[in-house]
């Protein structure tokens, strides 16, 4: 080889780390914004945007989607995040530590010449042990009567036993059929107010207060008519309008819209919640009959009122059915209540498909945000531990992970090894952020666990951040869904891995329509 190839291979290779480093450092910038809340003793981050709103926060996901990432590997990791959330609901700071540590010990092997597919190789080979490990290790949940669970909920609600408890009894309410659902939700149950007390109940929340103060407050065993549409008179097109012709067709629209509006008087519904406006002729019948009228009420929440009381939405023309026909639109609920001090209207009890809602209070307006995210955490940790049973959580399970895949590695004798070092090297970082956040040397502590662990053979055994001390993490009430644990794993391992395959960054072509790039005038 000339000195001019060896030039060449030399800058292909300084090309190459350039890239890895860089990304590398990306990663790193990403991961250090949350690793200091990781545990009950990490601390919140505030984000603040250009108009100076702020959002306090130790929450891992909101803080990696809300904050500003340009690089196109921070980016990666943040849709990795968002992802995890979206399947487990929690976990995401782990996740993100993990691929952090994961990517910087992978660009330090390839450093020392280490080929970047002997790491994945090793990287993957740690992964798959580690999962099958985790599922091993897994304890199962009988029932919702297993005290697990509300430690589950306390642990993903970091520590507001209010919460936990507000979670574990709208699970109950629930039921662990529907938990086990695969498109049922549980942390979209919950809804946080500034106004409203804490509470459970099984049925749904309209944002909406009824239209005037003369209708009712409550009404029990109620029918529930629901509108997709205005609950107004058609009216004759703009043109038509200007003609005598069509100053008596709206003449007959509003007499039609009057009886149809009887109709459901007549039909002795007791709620009516509509998309669109409700006009002033239907709001003074409705008033006078006793009806509780609700306008203009979000999509999402109508959808949730007709699958709840079982009614169909219908659209104005619906009402010229006879009643009939009409009545068989119609739900049912329990009872309804507009509460005025939240202007909102609560329907209870349903005869449709059964929903809970979990109503979590907060004193003021700022904190409205963050006791809604906490009490969606818990709520998806306690649904994943339903699904899958719960570990020791603390860093406890991810310590024993580690001894037992560094056995794997040091049966290699090829570069192999080189992949599964940075794995375990991953897995002992939870637990080491978890105690420096608390003020404790992670060095030692990370090695009195390893130690203590192997002495005892107990794999539940971490570090008590309140005294420093060693404990086992199923007494001390700290647990974890493993699918949380496996989910963050797996999404810390592919983040990694396609970082690290990445050896050249090239910037890409802006768009140009076709006629530019094909020549065609």
């Amino acid at each position: 080889m000339n000195l001019k190839q060896q030039a060449s291979g030399g800058a292909e290779v300084e090309e190459r780390m350039a890239a890895l480093v860089t990304n590398s450092n990306a990663i790193r910038s990403i991961s250090s914004a949350v690793e200091g809340t990781l545990g009950p003793k990490g601390l919140d981050t505030m984000l603040v945007d250009k108009y100076g709103d702020i959002i306090i926060t130790n929450d891992g996901v909101t803080i990696l989607t809300q904050m500003e990432a340009n690089h196109p590997a921070a980016r990666m990791l943040i849709s990795i995040a968002r992802a995890q959330q979206e399947e487990v609901g929690d976990g995401t700071t782990t996740a993100t530590i993990m691929a952090g540590t994961m990517v910087s010990a992978g660009v330090e092997q390839v450093a020392r010449g280490v080929p970047v597919t002997k790491i994945i190789e090793g990287m993957r080979l740690g992964l798959e042990k580690g999962l099958e490990l985790m599922r091993e290790k897994a304890r199962p949940v009988e029932d919702l009567d297993d005290p697990l669970i509300y430690q589950v909920a306390l642990v993903a609600g970091r520590g507001h036993r209010d919460i936990a408890s507000l979670v574990v009894d709208a699970a109950k309410l629930i039921g662990k059929e529907k938990l086990l659902e695969n498109n049922f939700r549980f942390s979209d149950t919950i809804r946080a107010d500034e106004r409203a007390e804490n509470a459970v109940f099984m049925g749904v929340i309209v944002n909406k207060g009824r239209m005037n103060r003369q209708m009712p407050t409550e009404i029990e065993k109620a029918k529930v008519l629901i509108m997709d549409d205005a609950l107004e008179p058609e009216e004759a097109d703009e043109i038509a309008r200007s003609t005598e012709l069509g100053v008596k067709q709206n003449e007959i629209y509003k007499n039609q819209f009057r009886e149809n509006i009887y109709k459901i008087v007549e039909m002795h519904v007791g709620l009516v919640l509509a998309y669109r406006g409700i006009s002033e002729i239907a709001e003074e019948i409705f008033t006078d009959a006793g009806i509780i009228a609700v306008e203009r009420i979000a999509g999402s929440e109508l959808r949730k009122a007709a699958e709840h009381t079982g009614a169909w939405m219908i659209k104005r023309t619906g009402l010229n059915k006879n009643i009939d026909s009409l009545t068989r639109c119609l739900g049912s609920a329990g009872s309804i209540y507009n509460d005025e001090k939240t202007e909102q209207v609560w329907i209870y009890n349903g005869a449709g498909n059964p929903r809970a809602t979990v109503v979590v209070g907060a004193a003021t307006r700022e904190v409205v945000g963050e006791r809604e995210r906490i009490a969606r955490d818990a709520a998806a940790a306690v649904q994943s531990a339903v699904r899958g049973g719960v570990v020791p959580g603390g860093g406890a399970l991810e310590i024993s992970l580690a001894k037992e895949i560094a056995k794997i590695g040091s049966n290699f004798r090829g570069m192999t090894a080189y992949g599964i070092e940075c794995i375990v090297n991953a897995l002992k970082r939870p637990l080491a952020q978890i105690v420096s956040n608390a003020g404790f040397n992670s060095l030692e502590k990370v090695g009195d666990v390893i130690s203590l662990q192997a002495e005892t053979g107990n794999d539940a055994l971490a570090v008590d951040c309140d005294t420093g001390q060693i404990c086992d993490m199923y007494q001390s009430g700290i647990v974890d869904p493993v699918l949380v644990k496996t989910y963050a794993f797996k999404a810390a391992e592919e983040v990694a891995e396609a970082i690290l395959r990445i050896d050249t960054i090239i910037k890409k072509k802006e768009d140009r329509p076709d006629y530019i790039e094909t020549g065609r005038f």
